[in-house]
């Protein structure tokens, strides 16, 4: 039976900044992934300064921003009037961190560097398009129990077992762990289209675009082969199906009533799908602990779900790495007692607050909003509060063991 320190389910960037945060800690690594690559398709993409600082720490930072697009600012528009309310500039962190922007580097890219590193490692080992479909934990050690897609069957050991394995967990409903919130009644339609939006329209990489009809968010990405692509997000409505939502003439609707181009846009890919504001009872039961979206899941308005799933992987691996080195399993309590009260404090409530604002349909309430953050964004305090709370800074810089070294 092969013996491990740690074992990780899931190969998108949580899992496996986990394993390799872990491994490059010195300790015998597992990860285990379902599919026999990452997920290409369309997903998070922002990379706020906090987690730009800890992929430093793991050699990735570099990678992810060549490979990415640097957004130093970031606007919200009235879509109505076609007013910009403000304008957010990262640059007035460059006293507070070495990364004073995002960048948006697609969460596939980020996965596969951490894969390639792990793989030129002896200390880690990578079982893909392999299934877990049991595990157990009997207080000194977990047992896991592994399918191949040819069939073959084995079971492993563990130190630790940790569940990055997403929103439908398989290791989170194996603990028995109640998934609290609720789900949004519309669902959220990403279009990718070529045309580029900056030279064009002039809007910069980040756009968030408040309507009581139709909200919209812009961003752009820097694609496979980096020439660009743009991002657009809508909601449905509520009554919308998937199907009247996808279709061409809905597709062009959308995206000719925010911005008219006189032709039709060429689409390269569209998606839809349920968003949902959710955090796990708890992300810890014994030997077996959660991160990413398999602990919580929130609307991506604002880039914070990927962000806080990879400072889960990091805080998490320096606090088995403390266990295993003759520490006693403090440090795994407190795990739990810190990242969930800080998803539900930073996450959950801010990304909960981002889509209101958008969506506000009272025009006295619209107007109000509008000026708070006009005059956040002339406030040279208040603007830098405002980054250092919206770029995850402030999470890290107030909680412990946010490290990797």
């Amino acid at each position: 039976m092969d013996e491990f320190d740690v074992a990780v389910i899931g190969a998108g960037p949580v899992g496996v900044i986990c394993a390799l945060a872990l491994a490059r800690l010195g300790h015998s690594v597992l990860l285990v992934e379902a599919e026999p690559s990452v997920n290409r398709s369309p997903r998070a993409a922002t990379t706020h300064p906090a987690t730009l600082e800890m992929l430093a720490e793991l050699d990735l930072v570099t990678d992810v921003i060549e490979s990415g697009v640097v957004a130093r600012y970031f606007q919200f528009w009235d879509r109505p009037s076609g007013r910009m309310i403000a304008q957010f500039d990262h640059h007035i962190l460059s006293k507070d961190t070495p990364y004073p922007f995002v960048v948006q580097c697609e969460q596939h890219k980020i996965a596969n560097f951490g894969l390639a590193r792990l793989r030129t490692m002896p200390n880690a080992s990578v079982a893909m398009q392999t299934r877990a479909s049991d595990f157990s934990d009997d207080g000194e050690r977990v047992s896991l129990a592994l399918a191949s897609h040819d069939g073959t069957e084995r079971r492993v050991t563990a130190s630790y077992l940790v569940g990055c394995d997403g929103g439908r967990s398989f290791v989170r409903k194996g603990l028995g762990i109640e998934f609290e919130g609720f789900t949004h009644p519309e669902r959220f339609i990403v279009l990718t289209t070529p045309f580029d939006f900056e030279a064009d329209k002039g809007f910069c990489y980040r756009n968030y675009f408040s309507d009581p009809d139709e909200w919209a968010n812009l961003f752009k990405v820097a694609g496979d082969d980096l020439r660009g692509l743009w991002r657009v997000v809508f909601p449905t409505r509520v009554n919308e199906t998937d199907e009247q939502a996808l279709s061409d003439s809905a597709v062009q609707h959308r995206l000719q009533k925010f911005f008219p181009l006189g032709r039709p846009y060429e689409v390269t890919h569209r998606n839809i799908y349920n968003v949902h504001q959710r955090v796990a009872a708890s992300f810890r039961r014994g030997r077996v602990m959660l991160a990413g979206d398999a602990a919580h899941v929130n609307n991506p308005i604002g880039g914070l779900g990927m962000n806080f799933g990879i400072h889960d992987a990091v805080s998490l691996a320096a606090s088995i790495d403390a266990v295993l080195k003759g520490g006693t399993e403090a440090g795994l309590d407190a795990y739990d007692r810190v990242r969930r009260p800080l998803n539900v404090e930073f996450v959950q409530s801010q990304t909960i607050q981002n889509k209101k604002r958008l969506e506000e349909k009272d025009p006295a309430v619209r107007e109000k909003n509008f000026a708070d953050l006009a005059a956040t964004a002339a406030d040279p305090v208040r603007h830098r509060a405002f980054l250092m709370r919206t770029s995850l800074l402030e999470s890290v810089r107030t909680s412990p063991g946010q490290t990797s070294r």
